[in-house]
């Protein structure tokens, strides 16, 4: 189900917002200060691609310990991100959400933008793991 789900969702719109990611990423690489960014935008921007089975979680939560991209430097990266970037990927999601919404079924696409709008706000310390490595991963933390 869950290559069914990515197939028609990258038919359907999935590519642009992937596409879109890649190139704000490619935008950060080539300002060269931005690389951090650029590197967040990569990978989220394959997540962008190919959702379902898949999800963001902080690398925080799946490795139990405090990197860059997890510290007070990564919050104020997001900041930094939010004002010159974040916002308009959130935009644009936001719009392909409501798009989706409007067919009945469309809506569990239109709540996979909306999750990728969340993450385009502060995607610094986040990575893309399977479901089942979320899971896992928050199961340890709660022993």
């Amino acid at each position: 189900m869950r290559t069914l789900g990515n197939i028609i969702w990258f038919i359907c719109g999935g590519v642009v917002m992937g596409l879109a990611w890649w190139l704000v990423s490619l935008i950060a690489f080539i300002s060269i200060i931005g690389i951090p960014w650029g590197r967040a935008c990569f990978v989220i921007g394959k997540f962008s691609f190919f959702p379902f089975g898949q999800e963001a979680i902080s690398r925080n939560e799946l490795t139990n310990e405090i990197d860059i991209g997890t510290s007070p430097f990564g919050i104020v990266g997001n900041i930094i991100w939010f004002f010159v970037a974040g916002i308009w990927l959130a935009i644009g999601h936001i719009l392909s959400a409501v798009a989706c919404f409007v067919t009945i079924i469309g809506i569990p696409f239109a709540l996979q933008h909306l999750k990728l709008a969340v993450i385009s706000l502060a995607p610094i310390g986040q990575t893309i793991v399977s479901k089942e490595e979320a899971a896992a991963a928050r199961y340890s933390l709660r022993k």
